[in-house]
């Protein structure tokens, strides 16, 4: 499979420049966390096709915000998630599990929401990864720099619950 080329998405518009990006990224942020919220909610109430949707939708959302910043946006889901794996994950300042987290959790969405095939492990599962892309994305626009071992450490205390946002 050929390498992603962001240079070649942008010119084929499957991203596009979005100058008004980093204004609206927060917006996109606060939908993730209520999409999160809403997520857990649902699954609560044992809506398991729902709570799949929603928490790949958190972070989609995270995600975005994550494009925003750099002052592009999507053509598509799958573009978005390449573009963050080209601009985050293949630069160090976001870790490989972020894409593949986005990537499974699309193919759980997309098994609902077509194949009408979804089990609560797999709303559980999203929901679980929705939570890491949230802290991520947010320790990321809080300048989370490779290399740094004191964010490194805050990060992974996000990650495991031992520090509340």
């Amino acid at each position: 499979m050929k390498k992603f080329d962001i240079q070649e998405a942008i010119e084929k518009r499957r991203i596009i420049p979005f100058s008004d990006g980093p204004k609206v990224s927060s917006k996109e942020m606060r939908t993730a966390r209520e999409d999160l919220k809403d997520a857990k909610d649902v699954l609560g109430l044992e809506k398991i096709k729902l709570a799949t949707v929603t928490a790949y939708f958190a972070i989609f959302h995270a995600s975005r915000a994550l494009l925003y910043n750099k002052k592009y946006r999507e053509k598509s889901h799958i573009q978005l998630a390449f573009a963050i794996k080209s601009l985050y994950i293949d630069q160090g300042l976001l870790p490989q599990e972020y894409y593949d987290n986005f990537v499974q959790a699309l193919d759980l969405r997309e098994m609902a929401d077509y194949k009408r095939k979804f089990s609560r492990q797999g709303a559980e599962r999203n929901i679980q990864a929705a939570e890491k892309a949230i802290k991520l994305t947010q320790a990321e626009a809080c300048g989370y720099q490779k290399g740094n071992s004191y964010t490194f450490k805050l990060v992974d205390n996000l990650l495991k619950g031992r520090i509340r946002e």
